[in-house]
């Protein structure tokens, strides 16, 4: 099974709690997400019909990722949203657990980890302890 993950780091995890000593969190994303894929294709079109195709730039694809984590304690979804408040526009890395190997590793799940950053979030508040948090993740290709 696909599995997403992000971790929080200790410094942030600490900025945001204002603590200190605090170990980094891993926090995944709940199943039923979504990941869209698109390619970046420049088209020339001629008469008749005649097309000519070609990719664009480095990285042509294009993938966003919705995830959500539901029913989690308000203080997680507080601790989640503040990190990615602290990110808006900065890259941050996901573990993508999902990919089939190749070679020796044919057939089996493999582990990799992509940079995204977070365009959007909402927050819905069911319980007034219980909060869910739905957003969107762009993938980007940065060093």
């Amino acid at each position: 099974m696909s599995t997403f993950s992000f971790t929080i780091p200790a410094a942030d995890v600490d900025a945001i709690k204002n603590t200190s000593g605090a170990s980094a969190i891993e926090i995944t994303v709940d199943r039923g997400f979504s990941r869209s894929v698109s390619q970046d294709v420049l088209v020339a079109k001629f008469g008749d019909g005649y097309e000519q195709r070609v990719v664009s730039g480095l990285n042509p694809k294009k993938e966003t990722i919705s995830v959500a984590f539901n029913n989690r304690s308000a203080a997680d979804i507080a601790l989640i949203s503040a990190y990615l408040d602290r990110q808006a526009g900065l890259k941050f890395n996901m573990t993508v657990t999902d990919t089939f190997g190749t070679g020796s590793d044919a057939g089996k799940l493999v582990t990799s980890t992509i940079k995204v950053t977070c365009s959007e979030y909402s927050i819905s508040y069911p319980q007034p302890d219980i909060h869910s948090l739905t957003a969107t993740f762009d993938r980007v290709y940065e060093p």
